[in-house]
């Protein structure tokens, strides 16, 4: 019987992904753990797996595919004796196996994240209407608006939207990365806003109405004269960005501690450490076996803060704290026109030289998107530097499900006194957010002082 290679769950929160390439072409034979195609997803480029043997015998979705939804079918695999041409003509209803049986834990795990609201609209939903009456649901295309970008809906948000006549492009969602639930279609109805043209208008091509003012595209590009702009649209990376980001601003009570961290004995020692590197031979000649950063004493420093204390070492949920038996340290790296934010784990445990390699091979494989998802998700706390480029002081957005990030800016010069004495010294503001409701301002101002005391004394780094 033909098998089904279905688009796979890359994520617990992948929803779609891009089929970037195919490593194989129709007739070919595979074998468990042949790599047979590349899927995009918002911040990775991943390599997908064969799970079952047989031959190719249809590729049934193109390279270069965008927006494929995850569990829709990309290919048809012939089993071994079986004839290819019958395959791909049998295989629709063929039971999906490969990648999504490979994905199956992946895909529940997104299941049990799906918020309580969404769960609930079911029951509703199948008291709208006596049983007998409703017939097989249509097949719905996703809506999109008028700038032709697609509108992240739930199902029955979209047929109450469609029942109330309400244009969904108006409507802001509060579900997951800004998805549109039922109780946003109910709270947008109820305030009579959003109303969609009359259907007998936008059949005939008659422009809707358009929505409130300042809440439309076309209401913000009114306001520039035309031809003096071009439009950059959004790709998977930076919708991803600013959803996840809107999410922490409108759900994290958040506050920030600052202090300021002499960098003199930490710049002493990394120079020292630097120096007496061992060399290795490499096609380049003989190189160091590493080269320590300030950013590497930065996320060492901020692991062992967290072992130190413990209680700051937290994630929210809404029924308990859960708190990490270890440090898992996000690192902020700018890639073309994004961020992604690589993870150190179990960064405690690790020398500064471990680290320093870790980090720079995280940052090139994220550069080349090809970090894999455990690589960048979840995570205990995130660094952010920018003193490379003379930023002073700055404060970062908490990312989701960490409930801390510091911020670190430019070591400069200043008198500070040492001694009863005034000196010239580097120094350096490390600006902490916190999560409220994890991280009290006490115990944020703890964690801060322990970060300081790293910093200042980096030989405790070291032991």
């Amino acid at each position: 019987m033909p098998i089904n290679i279905t688009m796979p769950a890359l994520s617990p929160t992948m929803e779609e992904g891009n089929l970037a390439k195919w490593l194989v072409k129709e007739g070919d034979k595979v074998a468990p753990g042949d790599v047979i195609a590349e899927i995009e997803t918002d911040k990775a480029t991943m390599e997908v797996e064969a799970v079952d043997e047989g031959t190719v015998a249809k590729l049934v979705v193109p390279a270069g595919t965008e927006a494929v939804k995850v569990n829709a079918l990309i290919a048809i695999l012939a089993a071994e004796g079986e004839d290819v041409a019958d395959a791909a003509k049998g295989g629709d209803a063929a039971p999906a196996k490969a990648e999504a049986k490979a994905e199956a834990p992946k895909q529940e795990a997104a299941k049990a994240e799906a918020p309580k609201e969404e769960k609930a609209e079911a029951a509703p939903a199948k008291a709208d209407k006596p049983i007998a009456d409703q017939g097989p649901a249509p097949s719905t295309p996703a809506p999109v608006s008028k700038s032709g970008e697609r509108i992240f809906a739930s199902p029955l948000a979209r047929r109450l939207a469609k029942d109330a006549g309400l244009d969904l492009s108006a409507v802001s969602g509060s579900g997951p990365h800004g998805r549109i639930v039922k109780t946003d279609v109910e709270k947008a109805a109820a305030s009579g806003g959003a109303k969609a043209a009359p259907a007998a208008a936008q059949s005939a091509g008659a422009a809707a109405p358009a929505p409130a003012k300042g809440a439309s595209d076309e209401n913000i590009l009114k306001l520039f004269a035309e031809g003096s702009y071009e439009l950059l649209p959004h790709d998977g990376m930076r919708k991803t960005i600013a959803s996840r980001l809107t999410e922490s601003t409108q759900t994290v009570p958040s506050y920030t501690v600052s202090m300021e961290c002499e960098l003199d004995a930490m710049l002493k020692l990394r120079a020292e450490i630097n120096a007496s590197a061992p060399v290795k031979k490499t096609e380049k000649g003989e190189v160091p076996a590493f080269k320590l950063s300030v950013n590497d004493f930065i996320i060492k420093a901020m692991a062992l803060a967290l072992r130190d204390v413990p209680m700051a070492n937290a994630s929210w949920t809404s029924t308990a704290r859960v708190l990490h038996k270890h440090a898992d340290v996000g690192v902020a790296v700018s890639i073309p026109d994004g961020l992604i934010t690589p993870i150190v784990r179990n960064a405690e445990t690790k020398t500064l030289s471990a680290i320093s390699n870790e980090v720079k091979d995280l940052a090139k494989r994220a550069r080349d998107k090809k970090l894999k998802p455990e690589e960048y998700q979840g995570g205990t706390t995130s660094v952010s530097n920018l003193g490379m480029f003379g930023v002073s002081s700055f404060t970062s957005i908490v990312n989701l499900p960490q409930a801390s990030i510091v911020s670190i800016g430019a070591g400069v010069e200043k008198p500070v006194v040492r001694g009863g004495k005034i000196e010239v010294g580097t120094v350096m503001t490390a600006t902490f957010a916190f999560d409220h409701r994890v991280i009290d301002g006490a115990l944020g101002a703890e964690l801060a002082s322990a970060f300081k005391r790293y910093i200042e004394n980096p030989m405790g780094m070291l032991v």
